[in-house]
């Protein structure tokens, strides 16, 4: 009874709240009634009282938490009929545009959340995270709402509002006076001086016209009217008279218009500060050094009665007056060029140093020290001498020489012997001649009478014998002269010893080897009794007495076999040692059975090589003692031996 009273009340309750469900309360209260809230699973008195179903409670014990939309912000202050317009609690959306219509049109999508929050439908422009994509709001942007700019409030054209500053400050561009953007014929791109921070504290880049605004035209803070005067912002020169012609025509030290001195100001001037003027002279082609600039020099110091039209660097042009009245030396009567910086610097002009090296003749040595004075040469103020020669200063130190010799017939080219060091230590370098001198040529040190005999220094040959014709005539080992020995001394002697002379044999058609240069060979071992003359080149023009005495085999008693050419045998390696080609005669082996290449196995008779024996190997010249198989009808002699075995071999 309880729970069907339960029901009834709660069934009242929702006809009294939500009429339109009378009926269906009506016609399901008969049949066993249920809640109209759906599968509700909460007791009802959670929200409903026992006195009648609606008013619900003021604080209804429903945790809103608990569902799929916690509520937050001013949705805590919203009755559930507002949000819950059926009894099914379920059927309700979550999206915000469930409940709220677009008003925006699907301009800015559907995602409310991008501008709104739950805890009030105003939003500030910070909350606008999709304005970054196309124009930040900061500074005093990010502080206004949005139908400051994009009016028509939710109707406005969000997205094709424009980004340029001009499209919202128009009427700001025309009313500034401070300056005249309209009559100065600003540019509308005002991002170039203004800012979002401030609009009034306008800032503009002036480097970015060409003509950046440093230090006096910087400070004190200028004002754009400084330099453009009644509110002229078109101007087109950046040259500093354009607007210091007055201070140009006023200026009298140096009185810049007199002297027609250019009006590229900045040559001298600078934005620092336009009195300190500093010229860079070395702009001019002419740098101020030394005495130039000290004591600090004013303009006038050189650009008497205001002459800045001066055409020439040259010293002369300023220094007349002390080249004129230089006497040490005198420079008008020596002639002396009036090229000043020959001489003379900017650090002094008294102390003067000239380069002699300029003139085709450096000082060096002597010719310096003691520290020379011009006139040490320059006799008589001459300074027009044309001639470098040592002789034009010295003939008299040449015509008074006695030593080594006497000069007199000596060439006048002093620096031959001579240098700048030291005039009497004279040297001569013979090489020059010709002839240099090596060796005991120049040992123990040589006097030049040593070879030029009676001062004669005419001398016109180089041959050694045109000296040594003496040496030669008296050489007795050999007798130079009486073998006949060619005067060509330097083909046997040299400068480092004379007696220890050396002949190059091969210079000649006989070159000596092996045996004829051992032992140390002396001329006199092939050259008998001084013969240096008729000696024939083949071996047996010295050999004959060993080839006469030869005996085994005896060369001289049969010529046919042992011709006098020696070298077709022997060498000059070793004479005994001879190799004896016995095919040109026999195609017979030497090596033939036990002969051993021993040339007297077969040739009995050392005398008469045409006699060889063969039965004295073969059957000990005993017939009976040999047997010839297989052959019949043979001779058992030598000469028929050799008829069948020419070659040592079986006969054919």
């Amino acid at each position: 009874m309880l729970a069907l009273g339960g029901k009834l009340k709660l069934a009242a309750v929702l006809v009294l709240t939500f009429p339109s469900v009378a009926p269906t309360l009506a016609q399901t209260s008969g049949a066993g009634s249920h809640s109209p809230h759906g599968n509700l699973d909460m007791p009802c008195q959670n929200c409903h009282t026992d006195n009648a179903w609606r008013p619900i409670r003021a604080l209804p014990e429903f945790d809103h938490n608990q569902t799929q939309y916690p509520l937050r912000g001013m949705h805590q202050a919203v009755a559930c009929t507002e949000c819950h317009l059926k009894p099914m609690f379920k059927n309700v959306g979550l999206r915000c545009q469930d409940c709220h219509a677009d008003i925006h049109k699907r301009q800015l999508g559907a995602n409310c959340e991008q501008c709104h929050t739950v805890r009030g439908w105003m939003v500030s422009i910070q909350q606008v995270q999709q304005h970054n994509n196309r124009f930040p709001l900061t500074g005093a942007h990010a502080a206004v709402d949005c139908s400051s700019c994009h009016k028509g409030a939710a109707n406005s054209r969000f997205q094709t509002t424009s980004t340029d500053c001009y499209s919202c400050h128009a009427a700001d561009f025309k009313a500034a006076t401070n300056p005249k953007h309209v009559t100065a014929q600003f540019g509308i791109t005002c991002n170039q001086c203004h800012s979002t921070d401030n609009w009034l504290n306008a800032k503009f880049d002036h480097s970015t016209v060409g003509f950046a605004l440093t230090n006096s035209h910087a400070v004190p803070p200028r004002q754009c009217t400084d330099c453009h005067l009644n509110n002229n912002y078109n101007l087109n020169s950046t040259a500093c008279v354009s607007c210091h012609m007055k201070d140009y025509q006023g200026t009298n030290a140096p009185n810049h218009a007199m002297a027609n001195m250019p009006q590229t100001c900045e040559q001298c001037h600078n934005t620092a500060s336009w009195l300190n003027a500093s010229f860079n002279h070395d702009k001019t082609g002419f740098s101020l050094t030394g005495m130039h600039t000290v004591p600090p020099r004013q303009c006038t110091d050189c650009h008497i009665n205001s002459n800045y039209t001066l055409n020439s660097t040259a010293c002369y042009g300023c220094h007349q007056k002390d080249y004129t009245s230089t006497t040490s030396p005198n420079h008008a009567a020596a002639n002396f060029p009036q090229a000043c910086g020959s001489c003379h610097n900017t650090t002094t002009w008294l102390s003067a140093t000239f380069n002699h090296a300029s003139t085709g003749f450096p000082l060096a040595g002597a010719h310096t020290v003691p520290p020379r004075q011009c006139t040490d040469c320059h006799i008589n103020n001459n300074y027009t001498l044309n001639s470098t020669a040592c002789f034009s200063c010295h003939q008299k130190d040449y015509t008074g020489a006695t030593s080594p010799v006497s000069h007199t017939g000596f060439p006048t080219t002093c620096e031959s012997c001579h240098d700048a060091v030291r005039w009497s230590d004279g040297k001569f370098d013979h090489s020059t001649t010709g002839f240099p001198l090596t060796s005991s040529h120049t040992v123990p040190p040589r006097q030049c009478t040593d070879c030029h005999l009676n001062n004669n220094y005419t001398l016109n040959s180089t041959a050694c014998f045109s000296c040594h014709q003496k040496d030669y005539t008296g050489t007795t080992a050999p007798a130079h002269s009486a073998a006949g020995f060619p005067t060509t001394c330097e083909l046997c002697h040299d400068t480092s010893v004379w007696t220890n002379s050396t002949f190059n044999h091969d210079k000649t058609a006989f070159p000596l080897t092996g045996s004829h240069t051992v032992p140390p060979r002396v001329c006199a071992d092939c050259h008998v009794n001084g013969n240096y003359t008729t000696l024939p080149i083949n071996c047996i023009g010295c050999h004959q007495t060993d080839y006469n005495n030869t005996a085994n085999p005896g060369h001289f008693a049969q010529p046919q076999f042992f011709p006098t050419t020696c070298q077709k045998c022997h060498s000059t390696n070793n004479w005994l040692n001879a190799s004896f080609s016995h095919t040109q005669y026999s195609p017979f082996p030497t090596s033939h059975g036990n002969a051993n290449n021993v040339c007297s196995t077969c040739h009995t008779h050392s005398n008469d090589y045409s006699v060889f024996q063969c039965t004295g190997c073969h059957g000990g010249n005993n017939a009976n003692n040999f047997h010839h198989d297989k052959v019949s009808g043979y001779v058992y002699n030598n000469i028929n031996c050799y008829q069948c075995h020419q070659n040592g071999q079986g006969g054919g």
